[in-house]
């Protein structure tokens, strides 16, 4: 019996029995192909004539080098494919707007507080935070998913413990800004209880508290939907990406975050090595036969693919479309 054929529950059948899948997410290790399958997801789902974009939220970005064009200045439509569109998420804009939106709540809450200093070093030690990219990230990737433009989302997500900070954003942010809140409306209380004049202050802080809750809340239904959303985590058969992604999507788990399933990439596929197979090759497919068995038993029941490692590079849509045919094969 193939790999493939061992599969209980394909890619295909999985979104047959979820039809609302609207938000796929791709994640790994480092280097075991998610963004190839994510970008091969994206092109079969484009396929089925559903408006479909595809966008990186790595840091290091390699859609463009993947699709052969650049899709680093906006949504770019993929040259000859039908409702398929890229986008490398670029942070740059995000940060520049978050720094001036920081300032300028800064400097109203100095002058309400009449503190005599400049609002420039608070938003430069609050902006140095190396979390305050990926802050960034996770805000352009909301403001698509709320957006609504596109029939299908493929997220190609940095390297797993990124993405878990990434989406789990959602919840943390939720508990912080519960906690600013309430200690904002104290501050409130406390200040008109103190004053001459009952008139009520505009608060521009809290508005912006209350409005940041609303859209993480939304944020987060989606997330945790599973009839919307799906992370599938790509694997080698090898050790080191099997005990990462076997942590990792117990963190999902944790919290609330739809796991569809486990992806197998680049196993060798013995009928196509021939007779004169050397040496080394089989040795590496005696040790993937042994991480196999691992799969299985550790992910039984979630593979839902096994996609062969190919004689070329997967690069170009000719590729893709190649990968596309063994992931919902």
């Amino acid at each position: 019996m193939s790999a493939q054929a061992a599969v209980t529950t394909s890619m295909r059948a999985y979104l047959q029995e979820h039809p609302s899948l609207k938000f796929f997410f791709f994640g790994g290790k480092g280097g075991v192909g998610k963004t190839a399958l994510a970008g091969a997801a994206a092109l079969w789902l484009a396929g089925q004539g559903r408006r479909t974009l595809l966008a990186s939220t790595n840091p290091v970005h390699s859609l463009s080098g993947l699709l052969g064009q650049d899709v680093s200045g906006g949504h770019a439509a993929i040259t000859g494919v039908p409702n398929f569109w890229a986008y490398e998420i670029d942070t740059r804009e995000t940060i520049e707007r978050s720094k001036k939106d920081i300032r300028d709540k800064i400097q109203w809450f100095l002058k309400f507080a009449d503190i005599s200093t400049k609002a420039d070093d608070f938003v430069e030690s609050a902006t140095m935070n190396p979390a305050f990219e990926e802050s960034a990230m996770f805000e352009n990737m909301v403001d698509m998913m709320l957006k609504n433009e596109y029939d299908v989302y493929v997220f190609d997500t940095a390297p797993t413990a990124n993405a878990r900070r990434l989406l789990g954003m959602s919840k943390v942010y939720s508990l912080w800004v519960d906690k600013m809140l309430k200690s904002r409306e104290e501050a409130r209380t406390l200040r008109e209880m103190l004053s001459f004049t009952k008139k009520k202050e505009d608060d521009p802080l809290l508005r912006y508290l209350l409005q940041f809750r609303t859209r993480m809340g939304q944020a987060r239904l989606l997330l945790t939907d599973a009839q919307q959303t799906a992370f599938f985590f790509v694997t080698l058969p090898e050790a080191l990406p099997i005990a990462v992604i076997t942590r990792f999507i117990g963190w999902f788990h944790d919290f609330g975050i739809p796991v569809g399933g486990v992806i197998v990439n680049m196993l060798l596929d013995r009928q196509a090595l021939g007779k004169d197979v050397p040496e080394f090759v089989l040795n590496r497919m005696e040790m993937q036969d042994e991480h196999m068995k691992t799969i299985w038993e550790k992910f039984d029941g979630s593979v839902r693919a096994v996609v062969p490692l190919f004689d070329r590079e997967v690069r170009g849509v000719d590729m893709l479309r190649e990968a596309a045919g063994k992931l919902f094969e």
